[in-house]
């Protein structure tokens, strides 16, 4: 055994990038699971529990600061169990922490930092802690002092401490679904415990969600609120949504498409956009989306391009579809596996050049007016121009509190490229040609450059993401044939996602998922998310080429998501198994933040599978749930939520139109190959209008096993010999049609 070897703790076996950061720490980590449990409760030592992610900045600050130092270390050794756990891998245990410190400190974030009895039940938690005491407030080392010393001569409160602290929040989830009933289907809603009807509530929080981003929208920078900016994708898609269901052209509906598109103009123009590589950082740290923090995240791509795919529908503007297909050549460059799955994410911080020791966040992304002059020559001035260069950095001190930016430049578009054509007196044309072969030798001299960290973790929920976004630019690109090449790739690059989580993230056995795979499948089972994202990545999939195989998975994924995730007292799905005896708190996410609550995406995924699935009651069946019953239901069961707060759950109030609608399908009948087949199907995906279930009878054996399920779909042929489409509501049928004019008609 090596020397590093010998040094290593036991997080030198595990997978997960960000536990094998911190395998020669001098603190004795160990991973959460029993042994280390075991350990807390023979030595009776309170659980020093850390939590993180590899591409965190703030988690490298404290570990070189903290983990690194082998006088915390020995303190750690000492007194406490530490356990290092990746938020990745096990989001139920962040969640339960996390919920706990918001709840303690009334924030959160990573590092998250938490002391917990040998039974796992929290005393004192924060995030991220410095190392020494700073302007009256307690440095790690003291507070470690302080609790070592608490629980040596007080144990006995703190232990009471974790005790009251989980049974209040048992208490309080337990509150927030208790009493809801299942609204009944045979009318727009049932009477419950607000007093009104799922469609009346419903109708009242969306207009209410509506004016809280109306009121907080940034007219001059975009978004909502100030800094710091995040692009909460479940914003945009409930906007448009919004205006889907108002119609495009009437007031309420432009307004909802100017919120939402101007605060993707805004993105895409600013620096949380990498304007060199493609693809968008995690968050602006001010309000102008200048300066990010410079993570690259997998969920964020897969649903700031579906957003802008939702833009090129909603307005026909061309630079949206840009947008999403920017995002979409970074990622299957840089974060697409040879097999197929997608990884988890890029680093903030990398070396700030070959040889040199130190790290620094964004190293890899900024500019010197230097570099650029070197690289770009004669047009250099132009492009320093258009992007806001300046010889002395452009990165305000205020923003860069830690010096890391001083004479460094942030790519940002800083004028329209009319506006850069003119001032140098070139067309438009030329100006874009001369842009885009700078970026281009950017590109080239940045890979030469020590590159951020990559987490090459595949995660099945955020694959699932990424199959949606993918599926759904087959979907909304279908109509141009300059695309088909591109639309050919993003078709291979989702069903080839598909089968990688099949093959290497499911049991076939089972019917379940695991959560990540990393060279080899993680021990984690899957959670409510990756249940909820994938199900509807297989739906967005089916839809773009009508492969009844993922529609097929996505039922069997859905009935083992209710076995396992579902709550038949209150409603809802829980983020995890009741079979995981080391969750002290079973919760249900009812926020839909940076990725979106898997409630929120199951009630959505529910009532598509309800167009297909569910058959008439009958004695045999009365006492199971329809999909739409549970549909309807998981919405319900936060319906308290989202009435006091129904900017908290955007995506779940979007899932409302299909709830208190009759089904809408459009049935297409003949061969998906054949020209006119897309043609057809290329006009149900031209306008951002009402949403319809999208069903392909592509072959007799199709039509055999649909009819099985929805009796009425057996019968969808193809009339005189050529594709055609069926539009129905409520189960009633209009005259097919062959033409795409007739179908966008009857669309409109």
């Amino acid at each position: 055994m090596g020397k590093r070897e010998e040094m290593a703790n036991a997080l030198a076996y595990e997978q997960s990038p960000y536990l094998l950061q911190h395998r020669e720490n001098p603190v004795e980590w160990v991973p959460w699971g029993e042994p280390a449990f075991a350990k807390a409760r023979a030595e009776q030592k309170p659980i020093f529990l850390s939590i993180g992610y590899a591409t965190c900045h703030w988690c490298h600050v404290m570990a070189r600061e903290s983990f690194e130092n082998s006088e915390v270390a020995a303190l750690l050794n000492e007194f406490f169990v530490p356990v290092k756990v990746d938020r990745e891998e096990r989001p139920d245990v962040d969640k339960v922490y996390m919920a706990y410190v918001q709840a303690m400190t009334g924030h959160g974030g990573w590092p998250l930092s938490a002391w917990l009895t040998p039974e796992l039940k929290p005393f004192f938690g924060g995030t991220y802690f410095p190392p020494e005491d700073r302007q009256g407030r307690a440095g790690f080392a003291s507070i470690l002092r302080a609790i070592a010393s608490g629980w040596a001569n007080e144990r006995e409160k703190l232990v009471e401490e974790g005790d009251r602290v989980i049974q209040a929040l048992r208490d309080h989830v337990q509150s927030k679904t208790a009493g809801e009933s299942i609204p009944s289907t045979d009318a727009p809603g049932a009477e419950a415990k607000s007093g009104g009807s799922l469609a009346e509530d419903g109708a009242t929080a969306f207009e209410k969600c509506f004016q809280h981003f109306y009121e907080s929208f940034d007219a001059t920078h975009g978004g909502f609120g100030g800094a710091p900016k995040f692009p909460r994708a479940s914003n945009l898609d409930f906007l448009f949504r919004a205006a889907a269901m108002q119609g495009l052209q009437s007031e309420a509906g432009a307004e909802a498409i100017k919120l939402a598109t101007a605060t993707l103009q805004s993105m895409a123009r600013g620096g949380i956009h990498d304007q060199v590589g493609g693809g968008y950082h995690r968050y602006s740290v001010d309000e102008s989306w200048f300066v990010p923090h410079f993570e690259k995240m997998l969920y964020d791509q897969a649903q700031i391009a579906v957003n802008a795919l939702q833009a090129k529908q909603a307005t026909g503007d061309e630079r949206f579809g840009w947008m999403a297909r920017d995002i979409f050549t970074y990622v299957l460059r840089d974060l697409t596996h040879p097999m197929g799955g997608f990884y988890s994410a890029e680093d903030a911080d990398s070396l700030v050049s070959h040889g040199h020791p130190e790290h620094a966040e964004g190293a890899y992304y900024v500019w010197t007016h230097a570099e650029l002059v070197a690289a770009l020559g004669p047009d250099a001035p132009m492009f320093s121009a258009h992007y806001g260069v300046t010889e002395s950095g452009n990165v305000p001190s205020e923003l860069d509190p830690h010096g890391e930016m001083k004479g460094k430049n942030i790519l940002v578009q800083r004028q329209s490229l009319t506006a850069t054509a003119s001032t140098y007196n070139l067309t438009p044309e030329d100006a874009n040609d001369r842009v885009v072969r700078a970026l281009d030798t950017l590109r080239e001299i940045r890979g030469r450059r020590p590159k951020p960290l990559l987490d090459d973790k595949i995660i099945t929920a955020w694959n699932g993401l990424m199959i949606s976004a993918l599926a759904k630019a087959c979907q909304i690109f279908g109509g141009d044939d300059a695309l088909a090449q591109e639309r050919g790739r993003y078709l291979e690059a989702a069903t080839k996602a598909a089968e990688f989580v099949r093959r290497e993230l499911y049991d076939a056995e089972t019917g379940t998922l695991f959560r990540s795979w990393r060279q080899v499948r993680g021990r984690a089972e899957g959670f409510a998310e990756d249940y909820a994202y994938l199900i509807q990545g297989l739906l967005d999939l089916y839809e773009a080429h009508f492969d009844v195989i993922w529609l097929q998975w996505a039922e069997r994924l859905q009935k083992t998501m209710d076995a396992l995730f579902w709550d038949p007292s209150g409603g809802g799905y829980f983020n995890s198994q009741s079979s995981d005896v080391n969750l002290v708190l079973r919760l249900k996410e009812d926020y839909d933040g940076a990725e979106p609550a898997a409630s929120s995406v199951a009630a959505t995924n529910l009532l598509r599978l309800s167009a297909v699935f569910d058959r008439p009651t009958t004695e045999e069946n009365s006492s199971e749930l329809t999909y739409r019953e549970r549909g309807r239901w998981c919405i319900a069961a936060f319906r308290g939520q989202w009435i006091a707060t129904p900017h908290g759950l955007p995506q779940m109030l979007s899932a409302l139109e299909l709830a208190v609608d009759g089904p809408r399908h459009v049935v297409f009948a003949g061969n998906p190959e054949a020209e006119d087949f897309r043609a057809l199907v290329a006009v149900a995906h031209e306008r951002l209008g009402a949403r319809r279930i999208l069903v392909g009878v592509t072959s007799d054996e199709d039509r055999r096993w649909l009819g099985e399920r929805a009796g009425w779909l057996g019968a969808m042929l193809p009339q005189q010999g050529r594709a055609t489409a069926y539009v129905c509501e409520e189960f009633a049928c209009q005259a097919p049609v062959n033409d795409p004019a007739e179908l966008r008609r009857l669309l409109s």
